[in-house]
């Protein structure tokens, strides 16, 4: 005989026959042992229901401001600035001083029970400039690595739609 009919040999074992009522009593003890492994690991805890808040990011070339509100926006939760982080005023608007504001932030929040946050982030707008500031970025990861769930990320910049005199007057700038 060749090795592969010895194999096919081994492998054909008689089989036997259950009664339907050992496989009954076999399938109801398989039950009992999943209820007895599922109670045995921990559970996790359940806390009340999600709160969310808003975090409004005011982002310029001169500061970050990362402010913590309820959903309804009226009352505020926590605030911090880039400029209460670091020593000079040239590092307020820096990634690292927007990041060190949302931990401080994202610390009195988790205190609080929050579980996600909205954001909306905001550069200066109107006559100024419309793009946020490089602490903006930094800030919403920093959220993010807290460990928050994330709803919607909003730009809140305010366009005039029909574009605001710009400041100087009528012959302009007089140097």
């Amino acid at each position: 005989m060749s090795e592969t009919e010895v194999q096919v040999e081994e492998t054909e074992a008689p089989i036997e026959e259950v009664s339907v009522e050992e496989s009954e009593a076999s399938v109801e003890e398989v039950k009992s042992e999943a209820k007895v492994e599922t109670k045995s690991q921990p559970e996790l805890k359940k806390e009340g229901p999600e709160k969310w808040g808003i975090v409004h990011i005011y982002s310029s070339y001169n500061n970050t401001i990362i402010h913590l509100t309820d959903l309804t926006g009226g009352e505020t939760v926590a605030i911090s600035s880039g400029g209460v982080h670091v020593t000079a005023d040239r590092y307020e608007s820096s990634p690292f001083a927007a990041m060190k504001a949302a931990n401080a932030v994202v610390e009195s929040a988790r205190n609080k029970g929050f579980n996600g946050f909205h954001i909306r982030v905001r550069a200066v707008g109107g006559m100024g400039s419309r793009v946020p500031g490089p602490g903006a970025q930094a800030s919403i990861r920093a959220l993010a690595r807290g460990g928050f769930k994330i709803g919607r990320i909003d730009d809140v910049t305010p366009i005039p739609h029909d574009t605001t005199r710009k400041k100087g007057g009528k012959r302009g700038r007089r140097v």
